[in-house]
């Protein structure tokens, strides 16, 4: 009996050291949660301001609460789900259509110390008098990974930008960023102006 328990000491310490892995232990890394997109439908926006387009129904449209006469055409859409928001900017062309869209552009240059890749994609509908260029900006800690501007090149010219409240991380923001970019291309293609 006492020779059976001093084997069964050994055996149970002899387990216990071989099962301690040492060195090469490494943790699982981070999860992140499962992102439930819904599924896509449009509502238009069509009020007294100088253009209309349609805007997801799950996202919520803000006016932009600036004291700035300029600025009262100035919208937030809001996806609460996401804690994401496009800011649209509006401006009338006055002779300086060239100073509005290099503004844009700089816009998008402060993007370059942390962006992999920008892509620049010209945009033209003809037929609404929509033109404009959409950026799209690679990199994990990019602030803003989508923008673009439009103009009738007359009168009218709208800046949007993505933005998440939240310290970025694209890589786990991925689906979100693609899922929104495409209403971002919805809206740019039923954009008209008054």
């Amino acid at each position: 009996m006492q020779k059976l328990i001093l084997n069964s000491i050994i055996l149970i310490s002899l387990f216990s050291l071989i099962s301690c892995g040492g060195e090469d232990y490494s943790p699982k890394p981070r999860a992140y949660f499962r992102i439930d997109l819904p599924e896509k439908s449009y509502q238009k926006f069509d009020t007294i301001f100088p253009y209309s387009f349609e805007y997801p129904s799950y996202a919520v449209i803000k006016r932009n609460n600036t004291t700035i006469l300029d600025d009262k055409y100035w919208i937030n859409i809001n996806f609460p789900t996401y804690n994401a928001t496009i800011h649209i900017t509006y401006k009338t062309v006055k002779n300086n259509l060239d100073s509005l869209v290099e503004s844009a552009r700089k816009f998008v240059d402060k993007h370059i110390s942390k962006a992999t890749s920008i892509k620049e994609k010209a945009y033209e509908n003809v037929e609404n008098n929509v033109f404009g260029v959409v950026y799209n900006i690679k990199g994990n800690s990019v602030a803003s990974s989508y923008q673009f501007f439009v103009t009738d090149r007359k009168k009218h010219y709208i800046r949007g930008a993505l933005y998440f409240n939240m310290p970025p991380s694209n890589d786990s923001l991925a689906p979100v960023i693609d899922f929104i970019e495409k209403d971002i291309d919805h809206l740019i293609s039923t954009l008209k102006w008054k």
